[in-house]
């Protein structure tokens, strides 16, 4: 397959890039910010051209900032996204595009399926549930994948690391470490994301699917659990959301529920099998 990667060299583009260069029959289309910026719709359509699959990986994820910067979260994560589903109709490509959970309110009481509809909470969320309906509405192909606080060793390009390197570098400088422990979610290794989007190319599937790894915890615990994984016996202060002054409100519990995912693409990974992985693959323990 052809295959355009947007976005090729953030958390999930590098990992992406690698799973589809390894399998060695899929060609290939890098499109990092620098060279393609999706808020220019000419630009977008210029770029993939004589594609078979555009998968957009471009986001503008920083929760916060998102907030604060309403015009630019719009600009990247809906009309971005529209920009880039009205290429794929153009030129006949399938259209994928990676979503969040933080589409969902978070009150459900139990994970969500695809078949929920999203009520987000936060700018950020409202822009990738808005993206969604533009690729829906504009691509005749299209495959959604919503994934959920992700890790992965290239580290998110707008964030500057993940939430695991962030507590291991707190826990190594001494520095007191406060999670919060009241919000719960289903963590997402880029790997795994990566090799479960090529078996979905390759089986022609097509529709909405949660991606994230089985299991879901709060943030303290996904915390905690990476500290033991490392021997890093530091104490970690458990703390309430409301403890915290953020611009952006967050989901209370917005775990996933894979099973459709699973169907094709097998069993998905464990987070905590996951975590253990990506912590081998950072150097950061031995297998």
């Amino acid at each position: 397959m052809r295959i355009a990667v947007i976005g090729s060299t953030g958390q999930l583009g590098t990992d992406l890039v690698d799973q589809l260069t390894r399998s060695g029959d899929h060609q290939l289309l890098l499109l990092p910010h620098e060279r393609l910026d999706v808020t220019q719709r000419d630009q977008v359509h210029a770029a993939v051209a004589g594609m078979d699959v555009v998968i957009n990986c471009a986001a503008f994820v920083r929760v916060d900032d998102c907030e604060e910067h309403p015009a630019l979260a719009v600009a990247v994560n809906t009309l971005g996204a529209l920009h880039v589903a009205q290429a794929c109709a153009a030129h006949g490509a399938l259209c994928t595009y990676i979503s969040t959970d933080y589409v969902f309110r978070g009150d459900k009481g139990t994970p969500y399926t695809e078949d929920d509809q999203p009520t987000p909470v936060n700018v950020y969320g409202a822009t990738k549930a808005s993206g969604e309906l533009m690729v829906q509405q504009a691509a005749p192909k299209w495959l959604i994948l919503r994934i959920a606080s992700v890790f992965g060793a290239a580290g998110a390009r707008g964030k500057g690391g993940n939430f695991v390197e962030a507590i291991l570098q707190q826990a190594k400088s001494g520095r007191p470490i406060r999670v919060v422990a009241d919000q719960w979610m289903s963590p997402t290794y880029t790997r795994d994301v990566a090799s479960s989007m090529e078996t979905l190319l390759r089986n022609g599937a097509t529709g909405l699917f949660h991606a994230a790894n089985t299991g879901r915890c709060s943030w303290y615990a996904f915390a905690t659990t990476a500290l033991q994984m490392v021997g890093l016996a530091v104490a970690v202060e458990p703390i309430s959301a409301a403890d915290l002054i953020r611009p952006a409100k967050r989901p209370q519990d917005a775990s996933l529920a894979c099973e459709r995912l699973a169907k094709i693409t097998g069993p998905i990974p464990p987070w905590e099998d996951a975590l253990h992985r990506y912590l081998v693959e950072k150097g950061h323990r031995s297998a």
